[in-house]
């Protein structure tokens, strides 16, 4: 019970982060996602179905902030539980170095960036070079570069 309720506290307290601050820190029209960096955590620590879970959770939270119904929940739900798929058995194989940190979030943003991308286009029915440039590629490279931020921080 310990550990949903530390988890549940650092998912609302991401949130937070990422809906104060980092939704408001763009580089030509790209943000960082440190929502998909902590389902993707959690995935990863506790299994599919606690990825599957914090990811649906928190992306109703962005969808209910951002008005964005479903697509965040959708897309976030679907990449904790395939990261989930490849949990971490030993506390010793979690630990990550600034290389990992950033290769991982990168690949996880990409997957994570292209359904979201192609869901919101097909949604508002948009054709824009921006949603590939912008929001695909450079908020990929936003978020790995946050999850070597993130790492750098996890080791002080």
């Amino acid at each position: 019970m310990y550990h949903f309720f530390r988890i549940f506290l650092s998912g609302i307290l991401v949130i937070a982060t990422q809906w104060l601050f980092l939704g408001r820190v763009t580089l030509w029209g790209a943000y960082p996602d440190a929502v998909l960096l902590f389902v993707a955590w959690v995935g990863l620590r506790k299994g599919r179905q606690w990825g599957a879970t914090t990811g649906f959770l928190t992306g109703i939270l962005l969808d209910a902030i951002y008005g964005t119904w479903g697509l965040h929940m959708f897309v976030k739900t679907l990449l904790g539980f395939i990261t989930g798929l490849y949990p971490a058995t030993d506390r010793e194989t979690l630990v990550i170095v600034p290389r990992q940190a950033f290769l991982g979030g990168f690949a996880v943003a990409l997957i994570h960036n292209g359904i979201f991308v192609t869901l919101l286009a097909l949604q508002q029915g948009v054709q824009n070079s921006f949603l590939v440039t912008g929001l695909w590629l450079g908020s990929a490279l936003y978020t790995a570069f946050i999850a070597i931020l993130a790492d750098l921080l996890s080791d002080i």
